[in-house]
């Protein structure tokens, strides 16, 4: 008889993604968005990728917790991510924070964001739960994080990136020994673990957790009924479990998707302004770690009905051109120099400007001879004719934000007010 394949425990799973987060270190671009809806990669959304994780491992219930002016989050999800079908068992539910145990509290922390949607997890019938964080940026297949958690027997599982030991103090660290269980779990320690087998790497924690469903309702019950939580899953839930002696560590290394055998394991968190720049100018590169191309672990998305970019005028001083750049459907480059860059859906620039460096969100439209270089454009500015930025930073930061790493922020208010002031 032939052999039957195993059964793919994704089918007994649920993702719970946490997208509540403001993500104030973006500063303005999270002024009128969560964290997780922020554009992404020149089609995407940061929120794409757990999803899009979650969709190409295998599973089909999902529910998406939103805190923080969840608009343009929520019609991002009912625009994109509505092809799923009850009929075929399949679900995504978005989870406002409605007061749904009491009338007093919003979602108070990670874990009572699952805690107060405990019933509608009951309503799909999983036996294990996903917990995600949907503000980071990679690619995983959480079958294979799933099958390490059941083959362990562990109560927790913990998604852990290997990270030098110098750089760790940012995260939570676990500390592991040799079978992965995790033995400590410190929150931005001064002097992180090293790993047993190498001193110099630390196991920083991803924000991704596997439970047994029937253990973890009966966990967040208790938590609930604790005064002194805070109702997370990283101060609270994960400690007490790692001092039980049932938490294990998963290695990012071990289930990350690859485009090829020897890329690095990729993961960002774009929580910074230069950490957005940088990475979403990464994909101009002639190979980037991250390939949004892979059609085998696609980045599943919302797709504009937009015709192709276009590109116009061949004259000396005055070409549409684009040079190791990328560039979306709607696109009209127009006499434009565009070096190093990615244009998002519909941006518009105009004759003799010139971009490098430039990440510039949809439907932005640059003027005649603008100069941007190192800048992050949101959406739907309008940057006026002549406009010079990246070239005089005490300048610039009279009217924009400029990182510590030299990127510029350009937002339409501060445009308004730099237009009201000269």
């Amino acid at each position: 008889m032939p052999r039957r394949r195993p059964e793919r425990l994704s089918r007994r799973a649920m993702a719970f993604v946490l997208a509540g987060g403001r993500g104030s270190r973006l500063h303005e671009l999270t002024d009128n968005r969560a964290k997780p809806a922020v554009y992404f990669g020149g089609k995407s959304r940061i929120v794409d990728f757990a999803l899009s994780n979650a969709l190409n491992s295998g599973i089909r219930k999902m529910a998406i917790a939103t805190q923080y002016k969840a608009h343009s989050l929520i019609r991002h999800c009912q625009r994109g991510w509505s092809f799923f079908r009850a009929e075929r068992n399949e679900y995504l539910d978005v989870l406002p924070a409605s007061q749904r145990v009491d009338e007093v509290h919003w979602y108070q922390g990670t874990a009572d964001a699952v805690f107060q949607n405990t019933d509608i997890i009951d309503s799909y019938e999983v036996d294990y739960v996903i917990v995600l964080a949907g503000d980071h940026v990679y690619k995983m297949d959480y079958e294979v994080m799933l099958r390490a958690h059941v083959e362990s027997g562990a109560d927790v599982t913990v998604g852990c990136l290997t990270v030098p030991r110098a750089d760790a103090s940012g995260f939570g660290v676990m500390a592991v020994d040799g079978s992965g269980r995790i033995t400590e779990f410190l929150e931005k320690p001064a002097d992180p673990p090293g790993l047993p087998e190498d001193p110099d790497r630390s196991l920083a924690s991803m924000g991704i957790y596997v439970f047994d469903w029937a253990m973890l309702r009966d966990l967040l019950r208790a938590d609930a009924e604790d005064a002194g939580s805070q109702r997370d899953f990283g101060r609270d839930l994960i400690p007490a479990l790692v001092r039980q002696g049932r938490a294990m560590a998963h290695r990012f290394e071990e289930s990350c998707v690859r485009h090829r055998a020897d890329a690095p394991a990729y993961w960002r968190d774009v929580g910074t302004l230069d950490a957005f720049w940088q990475a979403n100018i990464d994909l101009t590169d002639f190979d980037p770690d991250l390939d949004l191309w892979d059609t085998d672990w696609p980045v599943w998305t919302y797709a504009e009905a937009v015709p192709p970019a276009k590109f116009i005028h061949d004259e000396e001083s005055r070409r549409g051109v684009a040079i190791s750049s990328l560039v979306c459907g709607g696109c009209i480059i127009s006499g434009t120099e565009v070096r190093r860059s990615l244009l998002f859906t519909g941006v518009h620039t105009n004759s003799y400007a010139a971009l490098e460096g430039a990440v510039v969100l949809p439907h932005a439209v640059i003027g005649r001879h603008a100069r941007l270089s190192r800048v992050v454009v949101d959406r739907g500015v309008v940057v006026p004719p002549g406009l010079v930025v990246g070239e005089d930073p005490e300048e610039d930061a009279r009217w924009f934000r400029v990182t510590p790493g030299g990127v510029t922020l350009i937002t339409q208010p501060m445009l308004d007010r730099r237009e009201a002031a000269l």
